[in-house]
């Protein structure tokens, strides 16, 4: 399995409430951001973890070096580091697209926090659901709303995918920023691109509209770091979930 992490923001309103640290070295529950993906990818059986970040991050870049070096705590997994400056987390897909085309993969952005447990699970119905042959993708989902502009996503009674949508109409669900993908998915990403688009979330839908079945899992609380409260919210949820 392969894993990518996009680690583009700058981290901007949490520097403006005293948090000073790039974002993928904000540490929640002592681990830094990016440390702790890693580290849970390694644990469910990554080859390999593709990393785009923001080229103007000297302290991230030196950071990911060392992990390229000497791994988390002496275990080492293959890391690709990759500088960018993009517009969108779509355009920042695509910039380690070409290291993603030939495998399926789990992206996630760097401030996603989640269960472990809850991730394994997601994981292995996702290797479960692509060697069967009866998705094309599965998403994360979760019912808790901590974003500040969700992406809702339409389920039918067994989960299938049926729409992405920016107002809430009806659904019970939000994307929870975990996506995996079969790597055919990455045509279509860079039709996208040719055609001008841009967000995720309009990804997404061209996955829908192009045909790929998707299915959503419910990965229960994921926290996204964008505020220093949500720091002190998500060890709280770690703390009780072990």
């Amino acid at each position: 399995m392969k894993y990518a992490i996009i680690a583009g923001g700058e981290g901007s309103r949490l520097a403006q409430e005293g948090i000073k640290a790039a974002k993928p070295l904000v540490e929640v529950n002592g681990e830094m951001l990016v440390d702790r993906l890693v580290r849970v990818f390694a644990d469910n059986g990554a080859e390999s973890v593709t990393i785009v970040y923001r080229d103007s991050m000297a302290d991230v870049a030196a950071h990911l070096k060392t992990l390229q070096n000497y791994g988390i705590n002496g275990r080492h997994t293959p890391i690709t580091a990759v500088e960018g400056h993009t517009p969108s987390s779509m355009h920042s897909l695509f910039a380690i697209s070409e290291h993603l085309e030939d495998a399926p993969f789990c992206l996630t952005t760097v401030d996603t926090v989640f269960s472990e447990d809850t991730f394994k699970s997601y994981i292995d119905s996702f290797t479960t659901a692509i060697s069967n042959g009866t998705a094309d993708g599965v998403m994360a989902v979760t019912e808790y709303i901590d974003d500040e502009r969700p992406l809702y996503v339409a389920v039918d009674g067994e989960m299938n995918i049926t729409g992405f949508l920016d107002e809430k109409s009806g659904c019970n669900f939000v994307s929870a920023g975990i996506y995996g993908l079969k790597a055919e998915a990455i045509d279509v990403l860079r039709g996208c691109i040719t055609k001008g688009e841009s967000r995720m979330r309009n990804f997404q839908r061209a996955l829908l509209n192009h045909g790929f079945r998707l299915k959503a899992f419910n990965i229960g609380k994921a926290f996204d770091i964008d505020h220093a409260t949500d720091i002190a919210k998500a060890e709280q949820f770690l703390h009780s979930a072990i």
